[in-house]
């Protein structure tokens, strides 16, 4: 069962990182928020299920196991796809700022085994 849903937002302004912007939204939504769910329901924070829907103009630049990486615990699963923004440069060359929205999804498995 879905508990929470958190948002983020992260950019990668010079780099033309796609995988980097991802990393800053899942940080973003993460770091914001202090909700011990795993403890008020009485749940190992391993226990967590967690969806991750990301959003960039370049879904196949985003590297999900260097996202992965970002999640101390629980079970991760990664959905991306197109959305997000690229944002040209004022004078047309170079890289452009890469902007990245992820929603995160948390649930647990709330029939306990008897």
């Amino acid at each position: 069962m879905r508990l929470l849903t958190e948002f983020g937002m992260g950019t990668s302004l010079r780099r033309g990182d796609y995988t980097q912007a991802a990393k800053r939204a899942v940080q973003d939504a993460l770091w914001h928020n202090s909700i011990n769910l795993a403890e008020l329901f009485g749940f190992e924070k391993e226990a967590m299920r967690i969806t991750v829907d990301v959003s960039v103009q370049r879904p196949d630049q985003v590297d999900v196991a260097a996202l992965a990486e970002v999640f101390p615990y629980g079970s991760t699963t990664f959905n991306v796809q197109r959305g997000g923004l690229d944002i040209a440069r004022p004078e047309g060359t170079g890289n452009p700022t890469i902007m990245a929205n992820v929603a995160l999804s948390v649930a647990f498995e709330m029939e306990r085994e008897a």
